[in-house]
């Protein structure tokens, strides 16, 4: 598989040109140069820009790696880090408004691609990302090709720029990588998925990186009720979540990421309140249910040079597995008609 470094990135500035920089620069620009930009994601595109950055850094200093996202990084935002002065100005104002953020989303990266490190360890069959936006885990992380079939699920106009720039990358698409077409606020994943030959019967992974805050609730809903009705015996879910206070803007830093949100026309729709999040997964059929607080991250990663980092405990992660006993009456009653209803104790009653 193709890395790429400076020399190699095909007419976008090379990766040591952002070194001494910060996401930071490109969020300002892109607030006066295109504000409400409909098309291609704004948010994936800067959530790929904090894997440049953090990319940049010596090996004994980043937290995550990404060879490919500075291919999807427009030259114009990375010509806006060769003046360290409004630079730094950037970064100081990001921080004011986002403090600790940035900090977050590396680490939540991070935290990602381990974890699906793990689960190829633990013999999963099929990854489905979900919202992929910029993801490039199917082409780095080793093992998924030639053992497990990824399926990416996006917006058309995201999706088919990122199958553009794979193009670009490698010469041609992957043959163990599906795309699929979806958009959550007007579509459903259900049977998308399956025609583009999602195979229930396989242990799968389900990822959805910074994507259930920008999805209506239905949708968030919809697609946890397709993952426990359609996966196989063991088969997790990973996603990161906001808390109410910041989608609905009462905590003054969820009125600024609010605001930025919606200055980019990919305004927030789902939080979940605070506290709640395990019990909220049980009531829609999973178990072994595990919050990651930014505590728990910044103890794992920012460490040793990274100590001084600071984090935002705005974001968390959590996984969770498909329940066993309501897939063992779910798998029970497939072929029955019946409406399945969750109980608060996360298990499931049948009703005609």
């Amino acid at each position: 598989m193709q890395e790429l470094n400076g020399s190699e990135s095909k007419g976008n500035i090379g990766i040591d040109d952002v070194n001494k920089v910060d996401l930071k620069a490109h969020l300002k620009v892109e607030s006066e140069i295109n504000p409400k930009r409909k098309g291609p994601s704004i948010m994936a595109e800067g959530i790929a820009l904090h894997r440049v950055v953090e990319s940049a850094k010596p090996e004994g200093e980043r937290i995550c790696y990404d060879p490919y996202a500075i291919r999807f990084i427009r030259p114009e935002f990375l010509e806006s880090f060769k003046d360290p002065v409004k630079a730094k100005a950037a970064h100081e104002q990001y921080e004011r408004l986002f403090p600790g953020f940035g900090n977050s989303v590396r680490a939540r990266v991070r935290f990602f691609d381990d974890f699906v490190k793990t689960a190829l360890d633990e013999g999963i069959e099929q990854l489905v990302i979900l919202g992929a936006g910029y993801d490039t885990r199917a082409y780095r992380i080793e093992g998924l090709k030639g053992k497990v079939k990824v399926f990416e699920v996006d917006r058309p106009e995201t999706q088919e720029l990122k199958i553009k720039k794979i193009k670009e990358i490698f010469g041609s698409l992957p043959d163990h990588v599906v795309y699929v077409q979806v958009d959550f606020d007007i579509e459903t994943l259900g049977q998308k998925l399956i025609d583009s030959g999602y195979d229930r019967s396989l242990k799968s992974l389900f990822i959805m990186e910074g994507l259930v805050m920008y999805i209506p609730p239905k949708a968030v809903d919809d697609t946890l009720a397709f993952i426990v009705e359609n996966s196989c015996l063991g088969s997790s879910v990973l996603f990161d979540y906001f808390p109410e206070s910041v989608t609905e803007g009462t905590c003054e830093v969820g009125r600024n990421m609010k605001a930025f949100a919606e200055d980019k026309g990919e305004p927030f729709q789902f939080g979940i309140k605070e506290g709640t999040v395990k019990t909220f997964l049980a009531q829609r059929g999973f178990s072994q249910i595990q919050n990651v607080t930014s505590e728990d991250y910044k103890q794992a990663y920012d460490q040793g040079v990274n100590e001084g980092r600071t984090v935002s405990n705005l974001l968390n992660f959590v996984h969770a597995t498909v329940d066993e006993l309501n897939w063992h009456i779910l798998q029970s009653t497939r072929s029955k008609r019946a409406t399945i209803c969750f109980l608060e104790s996360g298990r499931i009653r049948l009703e005609p």
